[in-house]
């Protein structure tokens, strides 16, 4: 599946990556999760087991900022309003779509932020087990020694070797 970086360690680009296959796969999908014919419970664990995990590879080394759960929530409130449907209005008796409230009282399962925090945890208990030669290891409790060379105004001086 692969992971996408960048030269700014940003993560908005792998969430990118990331939800285009998870779109897929719903689009795929979206007539089994419309369907009348089977039930919620099943609608839900075909997102769970279908298209979550294509969304959620690698979320244990995500640091998301609030932009970035926004969007990973709205890819999941399109899924789960597919799943469950519209709803009538008790007063105009006109066909609606679901409000966010109650998408979560009816999705009783974390949501995918939840999921992704609860990944980083035990990911990071893994990574606090393994032995101190581990390079993963070291990334999360090394602490950087000496001290790094200023260059130029600051910036570090990039040499370039032109070979004719």
């Amino acid at each position: 599946m692969g992971t996408t970086l960048t030269n700014q360690n940003s993560i908005q680009e792998e969430i990118k990556s990331r939800l285009k296959p998870g779109k897929a796969c719903y689009h795929l999908v979206q007539n089994l999760l419309s369907s009348s014919l089977l039930s919620k419970n099943i609608k839900i664990k075909i997102y769970r087991t279908v298209i979550l995990p294509f969304v959620l590879y690698g979320c244990e080394t995500w640091s998301l900022t609030l932009r970035e759960e926004r969007r990973l929530r709205v890819f999941e409130n399109r899924v789960l309003r597919r799943v469950f449907g519209s709803k009538r209005d008790k007063v105009t008796g006109e066909w609606r779509k679901l409000h966010n409230e109650e998408l979560n009282d009816l999705y009783c399962l974390p949501n995918i932020v939840r999921v992704i925090k609860s990944r980083r945890i035990i990911w990071a208990g893994h990574v606090a087990r393994m032995g101190e030669k581990r390079g993963v290891y070291r990334v999360l409790v090394g602490k950087p020694e000496g001290k790094r060379d200023a260059g130029v105004d600051g910036r570090i001086i990039l040499r370039w070797i032109f070979r004719k």
